[in-house]
């Protein structure tokens, strides 16, 4: 690689001579160069120079590969040799970094070498700072470094001390009261003399008022070589070795829970909705009621909410006042259906892929405002790939060992930077969140990546990993005395469901607790069941005999159960026990409630009866609805459903990288057929789709001159001879070839509406 008959004249003669396989690879990496489908490989190249591409190219490079891109903006124009020459790096890593450049189109071979792309050095050096080695690229005219070596050698203690200091802080600094353009011998202080001797540069216009050390004087005085260490060595992940058993357990465990918490809160929704906020969110009041229903912190309650959400299974409906309410989609009845590690796999599937950010409901935004729940704005695109990245640095390590204890985390922080140094400030809160949340999900269990954790990262579905690890399902409980009920593993999804809706989960683990309580059997009853059902269900659920006491305790609550009618009057209260109803008024906690007796056995209330009943509940009481004919209400309401949301691309990688992959080669054919037709159209710019930017960019990469024909403010259309510099913001910036060179206004600006064609000269 490098200056011979290899080269090429442009970046769009060196894309047309690519096979369509490699065109494919560049459009999927760069897919914003592909649309709109680019008309020719003139509008491909003009679309490949632009700041914004390249600043996102650049936001996908490695420490190592902005090093090596760097190195070539110092360098100029190199071959590959010689870039190798001036970094501190393996050659073969250094080589393969430099093909990686060239297909993103980042850099591209001229027949004087190896160069990178126009804008390359201004996307890195952002608007004229150091780029990632601290060197700025070599001036115009390419000092030699065994000439400069001498000269830096013999400079006096303070002027090098300066020097030093300038490169070392980004290679800019103030001329002050420093005179130029004169001769060593007459120089006063370091500063005249390190001008004198050009080690020191007006910074023109990249840099007005400033002095610039050109790039080949940081080589020297870091002896050839752009950085002072190695640029290939990504750093290493703090780990340390875990029980493989422990770890796989743990993860498991967490999985199983999700799956369960998530099926167990989507069902409570769907007969008691949970209200929206009018910014469609969760409000906190109803979030701490999810985490006490469900047994866990709010920050869980937030990341369960979020991802069955972001999994389809839980959207916004109007409920019968027409307030926005959360409930369950259609898509929910379907999911519960599966096995257990298919609806893991579509919840792991939906958080990996999600740019949510649960950790933060409950902080305070930049205006104090407390985050809620579903709230649109709590996202990051960055969040995505945060998890992608975290976890596959997870994945490097040996089977069997995780982060350490303390220093893991802030390794994996380091090695997601150094992954992609350019990305945001908030990259260390949004690898941590990833951490914490994968372990929530499942993904990994002691800071482990879990098997089927690696086989999700990977890309592939893994339930049938998952499942493979799976207890098999129980279909019995072991009853105890204490009333509670043992489940010696993951229970069967019918029996689960119904005993979690007469009795509450105690603990967790390979054997799940559960405790019946009074609250817990008249849970039951509100939901229809009877005495003699709950009776017959846990005789035929355990395989040990019913404790008495909890016989007893089921049959205590039944007969106060429904000793309490409540109709609407705004609502009543009626019961044949004359002295229950009298300690009721006497509650001082039922002054609220706005009770007045209007015969021995019927209370009045001014209160609705959807807030009398809870308030009621929450007395001690067990009322249930009485109907208007005088028959009582009792049994499981109709499930609320909310329309399943549109499947979405990024839940769907496969349907994503299809539609992708059609969009890709369709746009490299529309390529072959509108270079095609190029060939038959003159070089100046009257062709579709942009052929002025097209032909500009294109001399700008060449360092050409080129005729524009353009039309000044008075409608005079004339023509001029001109060397492109930059197009940018609908501005060329070119020097006009008619004027002396050391004319302050050789360098003019073009509208470039304006410019009607483009002839390149020479």
């Amino acid at each position: 690689m490098g200056p011979g008959p290899n080269g090429h004249r442009s970046l769009a003669d060196q894309l047309r001579s690519w096979p369509d396989e490699r065109l494919q690879r560049l459009l999927a990496a760069r897919p914003d160069l592909a649309t709109p489908a680019p008309h020719d490989f003139g509008q491909l190249a003009s679309r490949a120079a632009v700041r914004n591409s390249i600043a996102r190219t650049l936001d996908g490079l490695t420490r190592g590969e902005l090093s090596v891109l760097d190195a070539l903006v110092v360098a100029g124009q190199t071959t590959e040799s010689e870039l190798i020459s001036i970094l501190s790096a393996d050659p073969a890593y250094v080589a393969a970094a430099v093909a990686r450049l060239m297909d993103l189109a980042l850099a591209w071979e001229s027949p004087e070498g190896l160069r990178a792309l126009t804008g390359v050095a201004d996307s890195m050096l952002g608007g004229g700072e150091a780029g990632v080695s601290g060197l700025r690229p070599r001036s115009a005219g390419r000092r030699d470094l065994v000439e400069l070596e001498p000269v830096i050698a013999a400079l006096p203690v303070e002027a090098r001390a300066l020097l030093d200091h300038v490169v070392a802080s980004g290679g800019t600094a103030k001329p002050g009261t420093a005179r130029i353009g004169l001769q060593p011998e007459n120089t006063e202080t370091p500063a005249e003399l390190l001008i004198a001797h050009r080690l020191l540069l007006p910074g023109g216009s990249l840099q007005p008022g400033l002095l610039m050390a050109p790039g080949e004087v940081g080589l020297v005085l870091r002896g050839g070589r752009t950085t002072t260490t190695p640029i290939d060595e990504p750093p290493p992940l703090a780990a340390e070795a875990r029980s493989p058993r422990l770890a796989q357990g743990a993860a498991v465990g967490a999985a199983t829970d999700v799956v369960r918490r998530t099926e167990t809160l989507l069902e409570w929704w769907g007969v008691r909705p949970a209200a929206a906020l009018r910014t469609t969110g969760l409000g906190v009041r109803e979030l701490k009621a999810t985490a006490t229903y469900l047994q866990v912190s709010d920050a869980v309650a937030a990341l369960l909410v979020e991802v069955a959400t972001e999994a389809g299974l839980l959207g916004t409906r109007a409920d019968s006042d027409g307030n926005p309410v959360w409930v369950p989609t259609e898509q929910f009845d379907l999911w519960r259906e599966l096995p257990t590690a298919e609806k893991w796999s579509v919840l792991a599937r939906a958080w990996l892929t999600s740019a949510r950010l649960p950790s933060l409901v409950g902080e305070r935004g930049p205006d104090q405002k407390q985050w809620n729940a579903l709230t649109p704005e709590l996202s990051a695109s960055g969040m995505p790939e945060a998890k992608a990245m975290a976890l596959a640095a997870l994945a490097e390590l040996p089977e069997g060992h995780g982060l350490a204890a303390g220093t893991g985390l802030p390794s994996l922080v380091a090695r997601v930077a150094w992954e992609r140094p350019r990305r945001p400030r908030t990259r260390p809160d949004l690898v941590a969140w990833a951490i914490t949340e994968a372990a929530v999900i499942g993904v990994t269990g002691a800071d482990v990546l879990a098997p089927f954790g690696r086989v999700l990262v990977a890309g592939d579905d893994p339930a049938p990993a998952l499942a493979s690890v799976l207890p098999p399902p129980v279909d019995h409980v072991l009853i105890q005395a204490d009333l509670t009920a043992v489940a010696p593993g993951p229970l069967e999804p019918d029996l689960a469901r119904r005993l979690n809706q007469v009795a509450d989960i105690e603990s967790h683990g390979a054997a799940t607790v559960y405790r019946f309580t009074p609250d817990s059997v008249r849970r039951g009853l509100d939901v229809g069941w009877t005495a003699a059902e709950l009776h017959a269900f846990l005789l035929a659920a355990s395989r040990t005999p019913v404790p008495q006491p909890l016989s007893y305790l089921i049959d205590d609550v039944v007969r106060s159960f429904g000793r309490l009618r409540v109709g609407v009057a705004s609502s009543f209260i009626r019961s044949e026990d004359e002295a229950a109803l009298a300690g009721l008024i006497g509650d001082p906690r039922a002054v609220g409630l706005g009770l007045q007796r209007i015969a021995p056995t019927v209370l009045v209330s001014n209160v609705p009866i959807d807030v009398l009943l809870p308030r009621l509940r929450d007395l001690g009481v067990a009322p249930v609805v009485e109907g208007p004919d005088g028959v009582v209400r009792v049994g499981a309401a109709e499930p609320l459903r909310a329309r399943s949301p549109r499947t979405r691309d990024a839940a769907d990688p496969a349907r994503a990288a299809a539609r992708q992959s059609t969009h890709v080669v369709t746009a490299v054919r529309s390529l072959r057929e509108g270079d095609e037709e190029a060939r038959n159209r003159p070089a100046s710019a009257s062709a579709p789709g942009g052929g002025v930017l097209s032909a500009l960019r294109e001399a700008i990469e060449r360092r050409g001159v080129v005729l524009i024909g353009f039309t000044d403010n008075q409608g005079v259309v004339s023509e001029r001879a001109v060397a492109p510099l930059a197009v940018e913001g609908g501005r060329l910036t070119a020097r006009d070839q008619d004027a002396d060179a050391d004319d302050p206004d050789a360098e003019r600006t073009y509208a470039v509406h304006r410019i009607s064609r483009v002839v390149p000269v020479g």
